[in-house]
């Protein structure tokens, strides 16, 4: 068995291979399902609700990650199995079943993959902080987001070309292989088991959600996800109704926000290591809170194509990389599943409950003053980051 201990630069390769898996879905989720729905004469509004439906296991992580630190004694690998094998069974069934005629088993389905990705989420966080060096965890975060965007735009121009040459049914059943697939490296590692006794979880948690820092940067993580989650299923389908283009070209052009995405990640996690949290979170926000106002001006696909990956880069570079590595410093590794679940709940919580409602709010608001406002959420999370203090122990 490959072992972490030996091969030091394994771990980036494991923990990036694993959130593979959840870009992969996200490409599904996210891309496919949203022009799939548009194709089929759903509304967007129901497009989203269903999309962010799926999604809100991603706010309830706190209930998981105590599940990993209650069995810490047969350490995090088997739930990193199970939830993968989960998520890749639960797409088979999906290539039967029409959404016109059956959308809550559709639906519910769709949310059984979601569980699948939170249990192995969960496990890989806590495996990662518990195996990590502060100086190494923007690293780590850059290989875990980097190789889930880059999961997301591979996802995007696969699935799409396959939906369009064989049929979304063909979709799902290739998503649920190459998942499974993705299982063979984790199920190939060793795991040391560091904790062979179970933590006290609720005093230990409560002693740290006492601490005024860790609650300021929940909230922070909770305001600083709001813009991601504002456009995260608009692009699509603004592609389709108002670009006018198809699904292969779509899956294309959304590609690149994943790509960038990727890119941010990696770049901001080597900063992070570096120049510390904060000030690489201050550079990333600020460009975002330039740069997404612009998408109001994307209306040719050319536009698109480069306000919408340099957006993608300045969210990888700080939501996805210096905000993830924040949180695993303040994160006791004896109940690294259930504090940093809780933290990332409540960031996911962010992201999915705009989500949910941004189909809606592009009808009330129209495109331009829908992404006007989606930029407006970043000022309070720029503001709240100042009060923020950040761990500085390299150890």
């Amino acid at each position: 068995m490959l072992d972490l201990a030996k091969h030091p630069l394994l771990k980036y390769l494991l923990f990036g291979n694993i959130y593979f898996a959840n870009g992969l879905q996200g490409a599904l989720l996210l891309v496919i399902i949203i022009v799939y729905f548009t194709e089929l004469d759903i509304s967007i509004a129901t497009a989203t609700l269903v999309a962010g439906a799926a999604s809100i296991p991603f706010a309830l992580k706190f209930l998981f990650g105590p599940i990993s630190d209650y069995y810490i004694k047969y350490g995090r690998k088997p739930f990193i199995i199970l939830g993968g094998v989960l998520l890749g069974v639960s797409m088979f069934p999906l290539a039967f079943i029409d959404p016109t005629v059956a959308l809550v088993p559709f639906t519910l389905l769709l949310f059984i993959g979601v569980i699948g990705i939170v249990l192995f989420d969960v496990a890989a966080d806590a495996w990662a902080i518990q195996t990590t060096k502060v100086n190494e965890r923007g690293k780590v975060n850059s290989a875990m987001f980097g190789g889930m965007f880059l999961g997301w735009a591979i996802g995007s121009i696969l699935l799409s070309s396959v939906a369009k040459h064989f049929g979304y049914n063909m979709v799902f059943i290739v998503t649920g292989l190459i998942i499974i697939l993705t299982m063979i490296l984790p199920l190939s590692t060793k795991e040391r088991i560091i904790l062979k006794k179970r933590p006290k979880i609720g005093k230990l948690l409560v002693l740290e959600f006492k601490k005024k820092n860790t609650l300021l940067i929940a909230f922070f993580g909770l305001l600083a996800s709001l813009n991601f989650g504002m456009i995260l299923f608009i692009i699509p389908e603004y592609m389709m109704n108002v670009l006018k283009l198809d699904v292969a070209q779509i899956g294309l052009l959304s590609s690149l926000f994943p790509i960038a995405t990727a890119i941010g990640a990696v770049t901001g996690g080597v900063i992070s290591d570096k120049w510390g949290r904060k000030k690489t979170i201050y550079i990333f926000l600020i460009g975002a809170l330039i740069f997404s106002p612009l998408l109001v001006f994307a209306n040719s696909w050319q536009m698109l194509a480069i306000i919408y990956p340099i957006v993608g880069f300045l969210q990888g570079g700080s939501a996805f990389a210096a905000v993830m590595a924040l949180f695993m410093d303040i994160t006791n590794p004896k109940i690294a599943g259930t504090q940093f679940s809780i933290l990332t709940s409540i960031t996911n919580f962010g992201d999915y409950s705009v989500a949910i409602i941004s189909g809606t709010l592009v009808v009330m608001l129209g495109y331009q003053r829908f992404f006007l406002y989606a930029t407006w959420l970043i000022g309070p999370a720029l503001i709240l980051l100042h009060f923020i203090k950040e761990n500085n122990n390299k150890n």
